[in-house]
């Protein structure tokens, strides 16, 4: 039997070449040394470095810019919509004096003695003296807001005045029928409404309620 050896050439010169496909170029396109790609990566790399730090700094001042300009749009939005901001309140007639949180404090110290003092005369009257100090109180801060044109409280000012009428129309005037009464409060109800309303349009530029 004869056995055939295969054996490669020695000599470089003396191997075959290999087929190259036309298409391989193509396919995966231009080759591309280690030193190449490495100098293109390193000048993109230093381009969008120095792009990206001009981007921060645009950033940086527009941050900056958008804060000093906050405020001015928040006031300017509240203004638009007729909120006033609390800074706005007005004032009352005494100035800086708390008299207005001293009633509020006597009326609450009249209510718990009366509470206190249990059922009984003496304990539901200084209850009621109590609810009616505090009343006073608030009621003067809404008509303080109210003329002033800062907020509106047309409703609660308009039921504070029917219920004066009533007390005096039964007390003073002593009507002691209940339907006189009931038409007594709603006459003045509505026109005290329609007043209120109309001053506050005035005072506020316009607007029946905020």
């Amino acid at each position: 039997m004869l056995v055939h050896r295969l054996r490669w050439p020695r000599d470089a010169s003396h191997a075959q070449p290999l087929a190259r496909d036309p298409d391989l170029g193509k396919r995966h396109g231009p080759r591309m040394g280690k030193r190449s790609r490495k100098r293109i990566e390193g000048g993109a790399a230093a381009a969008g470095a120095g792009t990206t730090r001009a981007e921060r700094d645009a950033a940086r001042q527009a941050r900056v810019r958008g804060a000093k300009e906050a405020p001015v749009r928040t006031e300017t939005r509240r203004r638009r919509a007729g909120r006033p901001s609390p800074d706005e309140r007005p004032p009352p007639l005494w100035g800086s004096f708390p008299l207005t949180e001293l009633i509020i404090l006597a009326g609450l110290v009249l209510m718990g003695w009366g509470f206190l003092q249990g059922v009984g005369d003496e304990g539901n009257s200084k209850i009621a003296a109590g609810l009616a100090v505090a009343s006073i109180a608030g009621l003067e801060l809404s008509v303080r807001e109210h003329v002033t044109g800062f907020r509106s409280h047309t409703t609660l000012l308009a039921g504070a005045v029917a219920i004066a009428a009533i007390v005096v129309t039964g007390f003073v005037i002593a009507v002691q029928t209940l339907g006189v009464l009931l038409i007594t409060g709603l006459l003045v109800f509505a026109g005290s409404f329609y007043a209120l309303r109309e001053l506050f349009k005035r005072k506020s530029g316009g607007l029946s309620f905020r």
